[in-house]
């Protein structure tokens, strides 16, 4: 695993103390002069043909992994609880996988996933506790649930190369949503339906943060345009101080850009997945997201185009398919309403 550059919030004071940071344009905190390269991949689950994979936790995500080990902070969203316990919720797809998920995601260099999903709860609210608790075991960083709905919605703060970052993380998907939901005496996740509570943890985090990250769960499955009600959210979330929004859900490339002073990629794909997707809606076409931020700016982005194997993992794309790739990437920007 490469070397972390992840430290204590007092560090960035000090080192602002010492005359290495610069005035924040939106409130009078301190700001990093630092730059961070963050890296960002869409759903992963253990299912079927991937369950094998976890023989070996060290090469689980197989080789197109590195491109997030490379980078500073690196996330994906976690398609499934990590349990071998609890009952199945009344629903039409149920996931779950093996402890041995959680070394086969630090080990491919990933820092953080997200919880705030449609299957963190399949087994309950006892798969979610296991999957918390072994995570936190592994050494592997959870956002958007938790034991409460303080829990669920408090934002995950890290500090990288001596900026403070905060990572929130909910769920729009309407399947179990008031079951699912974080209540002050009730575990779950954090719900974007709630958009008071949404809005008072974005201040929360905007306050003492040289960085907000939001990583949401939205979209109509298999639709490349994001539907209206993850645009409203969105804006939402950008007027309440997110700096960077990445989603999932959709399980097929949605577009990527800026919109209002902040970054929005509205969906990756699929990065580790179970099944095969290579007719419409191309749910086996997804990517790598590489984001160079200072302060609470992005300076560059880098899409880095995928295709899930026969394995369930995924292989970067090379030669004319990675041009074509960029390409149509590119061109889902109109629909989502963002610029380059």
């Amino acid at each position: 695993m490469r070397r972390r550059s992840f430290g204590l919030l007092a560090t960035a004071v000090l080192l602002g103390m010492n005359g290495c940071g610069v005035n924040h344009p939106d409130a009078s905190i301190w700001v990093s002069a630092n730059e961070v390269t963050l890296a960002f991949a869409g759903d992963v689950h253990f299912e079927n043909r991937v369950d094998q994979l976890l023989a070996d936790p060290t090469t689980t995500l197989g080789p197109a992994a590195a491109q997030l080990a490379v980078a500073d902070l690196a996330m994906v969203n976690l398609e499934t609880p990590i349990t071998d316990r609890g009952t199945p919720e009344p629903k039409p797809y149920l996931f779950r996988a093996r402890k041995a998920a959680v070394p086969a995601l630090v080990g491919a260099g990933i820092d953080v996933v997200t919880l705030a999903n449609n299957h963190t709860l399949d087994y309950g609210r006892q798969g979610l506790a296991d999957t918390i608790a072994a995570a936190k075991q592994g050494g592997l960083a959870t956002v958007g649930a938790g034991a409460n709905a303080d829990e669920a919605y408090q934002p995950l703060r890290v500090t990288v190369r001596g900026v403070r970052i905060a990572i929130l993380a909910f769920s729009q998907v309407d399947e179990l949503a008031q079951q699912w939901a974080a209540q002050p005496d009730r575990a779950g996740i954090a719900m974007a339906f709630d958009t008071e509570r949404v809005q008072a943890a974005m201040r929360q985090a905007r306050v003492d943060s040289d960085l907000v990250i939001v990583l949401a769960h939205w979209g109509t499955e298999g639709d490349s345009c994001p539907n209206p009600r993850q645009r409203t959210f969105a804006s939402l979330l950008v007027t309440a101080g997110a700096d960077v929004i990445v989603g999932a859900h959709a399980h097929v490339l949605q577009g990527a850009g800026r919109f209002g002073g902040a970054y929005i990629a509205y969906g990756l794909g699929d990065f580790l997945w179970y099944s095969s997707g290579i007719y419409p809606p191309y749910s086996e076409r997804a990517g790598i997201l590489r984001l160079v931020v200072r302060g609470h700016k992005v300076l560059r982005s880098d899409f880095l185009p995928t295709i899930v194997s026969g394995t369930g993992q995924s292989v970067e794309l090379s030669g004319w398919r990675r041009r074509v790739a960029l390409d149509n990437f590119g061109g889902l920007r109109g629909c989502a309403g963002l610029t380059r």
